[in-house]
């Protein structure tokens, strides 16, 4: 039996003295401590209180699959981000998550997912038509219009208009910014209460219900069926035969927004940045894209011929994971790996850490696509660009159709200028790209 070792300490003063650079970026703070202390650490924040972080991918798949149930969803997202968005599939535990999932699961499998790609493709031609060429310009702005539309067309088809599309999308991303102020500067959290901006908030997500209710009861109200995902989600039924109330599904709803739009217009962003960094590759996907288009009839078929641009999403996901931390808190003790883990413990995974680590990937810096090549990676247990177990995002399967077909049309469309300056990162609640400024032109 392998001998329980002590979880290495950095104290307060350290974390009080790097906070400043923790607000702005905390990963060279983390990166620091792991080359010194090793794979796994406890942070000390004062007032008793601490979080353990780990780049242990024996770790992670403990903590999310082999003993999930002994895990729960940090305060961070069942609290925090809850008053925001609240209590759906992304931030609740327990009976009541496990009801949620086996409700919503059936909506995402490929079979419904291959009614919504029509719609799909069709908003990502539209918001790429916005590209302006020959010029240097960040990129990011469009790819997070262009995810926006596509979760809300594949919600609602074409029951919402722009006015309500550009409303929903700006109080989604206002909440995000107002609770990354609340997370990274927990010490104003008082004046945040007191000057009535958590409470702007509030009413702004209000608003967003209202606006939400108001498509869904027209929805219902009317004989017309889109095979969306508001019908699927309507069609649903709990084991009882009964179907979702009109608050939960206002909750899962904000939450599809939340989930499914910043990730994904993180990723897309990431990945041209990187194709502008590496022409050869860029080449080499344009290429395989054209013969997955000659060799396809339909969408899920071309979908299923584009592999390069698998390995090279799959990748540049292996770089800059959209979540580069997963958070959990233990019910009850634990050990894994030689390390005891206490009861109610605050836990962070460092995945962006974990997709970078040595002892688990060959030249962990550099942009190799073709390292997942023929299912290369599958069983590699430091792979999590969607999390593992039970609580794998539930829109896995739509993100990558999603990306595939935004970034095949990219490279239909325009070729990527060359670039060398460093890639820049923002990591908020997501790592988020920076000055992502690119230069397109067309084909």
């Amino acid at each position: 039996m392998k001998k329980s070792q002590k979880i290495p300490e950095v104290s307060v003063f350290k974390f009080l003295k790097h906070a400043t650079q923790i607000v702005e970026n905390p990963l060279p703070f983390h990166l620091n401590n792991f080359q010194k202390l090793g794979d796994i650490f406890r942070l000390n924040l004062g007032f008793g209180k601490s979080v353990i972080f780990s780049r242990d991918p024996v770790i992670a798949q403990h903590l999310l699959q082999k003993n999930q149930k002994n895990y729960h969803k940090s305060p961070i997202q069942a609290k925090d981000l809850a008053k925001y968005v609240g209590q759906g599939l992304l931030t609740t535990n327990g009976e009541h998550w496990q009801k949620q999932r086996k409700l919503i699961q059936p909506a995402f499998h490929k079979k419904q997912l291959e009614k919504l790609m029509g719609t799909v493709h069709l908003a990502i031609q539209k918001e790429l038509d916005k590209i302006k060429t020959d010029r240097e310009f960040d990129i990011f702005p469009i790819f997070n219009d262009l995810a926006f539309q596509t979760v809300v067309k594949s919600l609602f088809s074409s029951a919402i208009g722009e006015k309500e599309i550009n409303r929903l999308q700006y109080i989604t991303e206002a909440a995000q910014k107002m609770l990354v102020s609340e997370l990274r500067q927990p010490y104003r959290n008082w004046w945040f209460r007191l000057s009535g901006k958590i409470q702007q908030h509030l009413d702004l997500t209000q608003e967003a219900r209202q606006i939400l209710k108001a498509i869904v009861e027209k929805r219902k109200n009317s004989l017309q069926r889109e095979d969306d995902l508001l019908d699927m989600l309507l069609d649903a039924r709990y084991d009882d035969a009964t179907a979702m109330d009109e608050e939960q599904l206002i909750d899962e709803i904000l939450i599809l927004f939340t989930a499914g739009h910043e990730t994904t217009s993180n990723a897309l962003t990431f990945t041209c940045e990187l194709l502008a960094r590496h022409p050869k590759i860029q080449q080499k996907l344009y290429e395989d894209i054209l013969l997955a288009k000659e060799n396809s009839s339909n969408l899920m078929q071309f979908l299923q011929q584009s592999a390069y641009a698998n390995l090279v999403i799959s990748e540049s996901m292996r770089l800059y994971p959209p979540a580069y931390f997963i958070d959990r808190i233990s019910l009850a003790a634990d050990e894994v790996a030689g390390v005891k883990i206490g009861s109610d413990e605050s836990l962070l995974l460092s995945i962006y850490e974990i997709h970078r680590h040595k002892d688990h990937w060959e030249q962990p810096e550099q942009f190799i696509p073709e390292r997942f090549a023929e299912g290369k990676q599958r069983k590699n247990i430091a792979y999590y660009p969607f999390g593992a177990g039970p609580r794998k995002c539930i829109g896995n399967n739509f993100a990558m159709y999603e990306m595939i077909l935004a970034v095949s049309e990219v490279m239909l469309k325009f070729k990527i200028k060359p670039k060398k300056a460093p890639i820049q990162i923002l990591p908020l609640i997501t790592l988020k790209p920076r000055n992502a400024f690119l230069n397109f032109t067309k084909r």
